[in-house]
């Protein structure tokens, strides 16, 4: 038999992540420990759980019937603390935030450094990942995402809309023939997502425009700005990034100007949890001021 929640947890960890080093960062176990607590839940229950192979852990057909009943019994567990707060009125503990990387690099840092400024107690991780969070899951306590989903058991909730316009770095410019047009765009480099790499529709700028060829992709915003800023190229960047990329300048701004926004998303059995609520509501807050500030600056 499973010996505690404990345990049911570290499986539930192994069997996300299906490796041991991968689990162990989340549970803050080493590998050796976190396998040979593996090894006596599986002698516990009588059942191999795990076929082991130097690529991973994948699960037996015993373990994927345990991880359907863990993750009831993990949900469970959420309803059953939901609603329940400690008795201060400051936030306190770890919540992890899932957001793409043009997010957590050029907003997040400082509205966090903020909220943690203001609570000591408060732990904030953010995971930058150019995909979409599965809450169900617990990759996140919440996500940011630059559309709204439509299915699942969430609670969406839009921040901000944001700005979006061409820009290349004035050496570039100065090096290459005039971007008077949309039109002039086909003699140029450009920057953008790896094509087949684009997790979200609402991502595909260069479709708008008719550009089919991206010679420097990357799938992070970041590595996108820094390929224009060092000269490689026109490509889409945020508004709010370039108070912090020096040397880079809008260009076309009547011809190509988009608009996209933020939304929060939080899974629907958290309402009930003040803590998670409270801290939402002043990300949320703190995520639409950033936005606002750093466009007024372009």
């Amino acid at each position: 038999m499973l010996g505690n929640w404990d345990d049911l947890r570290l499986f539930l960890a192994v069997a996300r992540e299906q490796s041991l080093s991968g689990a162990g960062k989340l549970v803050r176990l080493d590998p050796a420990t976190l396998g040979r607590r593996m090894a006596r839940v599986e002698k516990g229950l009588g059942a191999t759980l795990f076929v082991k192979s130097p690529t991973g852990y994948a699960l037996t057909e015993a373990g994927t019937q345990l991880l359907a009943r863990a993750e009831a019994a993990e949900q469970a567990m959420r309803m059953a603390t939901a609603g329940v707060s400690a008795p201060t009125d400051r936030l306190s503990g770890q919540i992890r935030i899932g957001a793409p990387d043009g997010c957590a690099n050029y907003l997040l840092p400082q509205v966090c450094a903020r909220l943690v400024a203001e609570h000591p107690e408060l732990d904030i991780q953010i995971v930058a990942l150019p995909r979409v969070f599965n809450l169900s899951r617990r990759e996140a306590d919440m996500a940011i995402g630059v559309s709204a989903p439509t299915a699942g058991r969430l609670v969406v909730q839009k921040i901000a809309d944001y700005r979006l316009h061409l820009a290349a770095a004035e050496s570039y410019l100065a090096a290459h023939d005039p971007i008077v047009g949309i039109a002039d765009l086909q003699a140029h480099r450009l920057v953008g997502y790896i094509p087949d790499m684009i997790f979200d529709r609402e991502l595909d700028y260069l479709a708008e425009l008719g550009m089919t060829r991206v010679p420097m992709a990357s799938n992070s915003v970041s590595v996108q700005v820094n390929m224009i800023r060092q000269g490689g190229g026109v490509g889409i960047v945020h508004d709010f990034s370039l108070p912090t990329t020096p040397g880079v300048k809008r260009i076309l701004v009547d011809e190509v100007s988009l608009s996209r926004a933020f939304y929060l998303i939080r899974h629907a059995d958290d309402r009930r949890n003040l803590r998670l609520s409270r801290f939402a509501e002043a990300l949320a807050q703190g995520v639409r001021a950033e936005v606002a500030q750093l466009e007024a600056i372009t």
